[in-house]
């Protein structure tokens, strides 16, 4: 019985214990999967961390992390948005060095040349890492995405596939598990982008007073994500699992999602230059900034290294 005492009051002290922090994320969608995969298996427990997850759009996120209300968002994008406008917001981590996006066609299409001149339909046409991995796939394959195809809003996803059944567009664009549904409907996949350049997604963003203030909390979160990431490449099924309750998919569309996306995910945590500096050029672009922009403006990955070195992670 005493024993018994015991181990509660430990128990008790140790939850207790924890630092609480609150980590924002835009999307119920697998490139933002790593922290909350983390919080569902435990890893940031096991880190003396109590997390909150909070959805939250790019405009709330920004004021609420210089304002202390959200500690850490999982937002490159935004992070690099902020970052090249003079914001004290800085990348310290990466989860997802690749956007899982793929270019979807009707089966009359076999490759991304003869798409030329057809009409693409996307979600929407205004900036985002949607059209962005559009324009840079198309250029990979030697098409200028701004004169040889047109882009056109066509909706969600169902009205995407709707619109190339009617032979309205050729093609479509989307993440996980639009490809799966793609297929199912007699479509082909002729491109993942994420298998032809890097385009940094997901990963930790702090801010510069966070940075300052609290290096060994950062360095607890970013080693959770880390590990999550290596459950997610090691766990088929565990992670498949989480997919389901995190998402809000059924199992085999949380399966798919898994086999398409998987590759996308590092185990590192490491911030790829190349890709980096595709993310930066394309902020600039929205943003109209002509200045150079160097890498230590967008990240401070000094507290990555010590926690790669405490993982074991070496070479990065």
């Amino acid at each position: 019985m005493i024993l018994l005492l015991l181990s509660g009051s430990v128990a008790a002290i140790s939850v207790q214990a924890a630092d609480k922090v609150r980590i924002g994320f835009p999307d119920l969608a697998a490139t933002f999967l790593s922290l909350p995969l983390a919080q569902k298996k435990g890893f940031l427990q096991d880190e003396g961390l109590q997390a909150e997850l909070i959805r939250t759009r790019g405009a709330i996120t920004l004021p609420a992390l210089l304002s202390g209300e959200l500690d850490y968002s999982t937002n490159i994008s935004l992070a690099v948005s902020a970052g090249i406008q003079g914001s004290p917001i800085k990348v310290v981590a990466c989860y997802v060095p690749g956007a899982a996006i793929m270019l979807i066609a009707r089966p009359e299409f076999r490759s991304v040349q003869e798409l030329r001149g057809k009409i693409i339909g996307v979600n929407t046409v205004a900036p985002g890492v949607l059209m962005t991995a559009a324009r840079l796939i198309f250029k990979h394959f030697g098409l200028d995405a701004d004169k040889e195809v047109k882009f056109l809003g066509t909706g969600p996803m169902e009205s995407r596939f709707a619109a190339m059944q009617q032979g309205l567009t050729a093609a479509t664009l989307g993440a996980p598990p639009t490809d799966f549904v793609g297929k199912k409907m007699g479509f082909v996949v002729l491109a993942r982008a994420h298998e032809l350049f890097s385009y940094p997604v997901g990963g930790l963003v702090a801010s510069v007073k966070k940075i300052k203030e609290r290096p060994d909390e950062i360095k607890r979160v970013i080693k959770a994500g880390i590990k999550a990431n290596c459950h997610i490449h090691q766990n088929r099924d565990g992670t498949i699992q989480v997919m389901t309750e995190w998402m809000k998919i059924d199992k085999e569309m949380a399966s798919a999602t898994y086999d398409s996306g998987l590759k996308a995910f590092n185990e590192t945590g490491s911030v790829p230059e190349v890709g980096l500096r595709l993310v930066i050029e394309e902020a600039k672009k929205a943003a109209k900034v002509d200045r150079e922009v160097r890498l230590n403006e967008i990240t401070d990955l000094s507290i990555l290294k010590e926690a790669q070195n405490e993982l074991g992670i070496k070479g990065n």
